[in-house]
């Protein structure tokens, strides 16, 4: 995958997360603890595997990433989350998951 879409993911992805931490469900839900930190871990990953890519890369670009780790640090997930739907306390359809959905546009760029 190109590095400015990884980038572009990424900061979606944070924003996602960011608004989804206001969300009575999803904020305490395994799924955003899970995606907050692959998400954080994503960045870093790409940070090191394609630092000279992004120090070439247009000033508005690398913003995103700047922007994207910096929404990441504002996120404070609950390590000993549970799955919301197993709990029995989100009533979004069966298969149907915000956070999840969200993260499944990554393996169509892939």
């Amino acid at each position: 995958m190109e590095c400015i879409s990884e980038i572009r993911y990424y900061h979606f992805m944070a924003g996602v997360l960011a608004q989804q931490q206001q969300d009575p469900f999803c904020s305490i839900c395994k799924a955003f603890t899970n995606s907050v930190r692959a998400v954080r871990e994503g960045i870093s990953g790409l940070e090191e595997r394609m630092a000279s890519e992004v120090k070439a890369m247009p000033e508005e670009q690398v913003q995103l990433l700047t922007v994207a780790s910096r929404a990441l640090t504002g996120l404070h997930p609950d390590p000993e989350a549970a799955g919301q739907k197993k709990a029995g306390n989100c009533k979004l359809p069966e298969g149907i998951c915000f956070i999840k959905s969200s993260k499944v546009l990554i393996t169509g760029m892939a």
